[in-house]
């Protein structure tokens, strides 16, 4: 009796610890939802000679940033896909996810790298380096901000921009 009594207490107290367990991951989960709420949302339009790229994006709540990117870059296939990333200082460093709209099998991972001045947006040119296929901006390299094709300037959200 003592042995089913004692059988029972451990039962319950692992029940209990269970259900605690559940719930700190529902707190983490709600923490985490409540960090990718989205605060505010801005478009971006560069054009250069015949090339066009859409930006949105979606500020979070934690600060960072998500949002879609479009280009359609002359004399290449469309590139549609996600863009992620965080400001550092007046620098956004992003990571652009894209498929190319003739080869939708493959998809592409870039890191750019865009200065805000004023409400523009300029894609600078970095170097760079691919280490066991990730690719990444060289730390050590300065990113061009002066000599680039594409500055972006802020535009209406369109559907077509999601």
């Amino acid at each position: 009796m003592k042995n089913l009594a004692i059988s029972c207490l451990l039962l319950a107290c692992i029940g209990l610890q269970s259900c605690k367990k559940n719930e700190n991951e529902k707190e983490a989960g709600a923490a985490k939802a409540d960090a990718e709420k989205i605060v505010s949302t801005e478009c971006y339009k560069a054009v250069y000679e015949k090339d066009t790229i859409d930006l949105k994006l979606n500020t979070l709540k934690s600060g960072k940033l998500s949002g879609n990117m479009i280009m359609k870059v002359f004399g290449a296939p469309e590139k549609t896909g996600e863009i992620t990333g965080e400001f550092h200082g007046d620098t956004l460093f992003a990571d652009y996810t894209f498929i190319e709209i003739t080869n939708k099998n493959k998809t592409f991972k870039n890191p750019m790298a865009f200065l805000k001045r004023e409400k523009q947006l300029i894609l600078g040119n970095g170097t760079m380096q691919t280490t066991m296929g990730v690719t990444y901006l060289v730390k050590d390299k300065p990113i061009d901000f002066e000599r680039v094709k594409y500055k972006f300037d802020t535009a209406d959200c369109t559907e077509k921009s999601k």
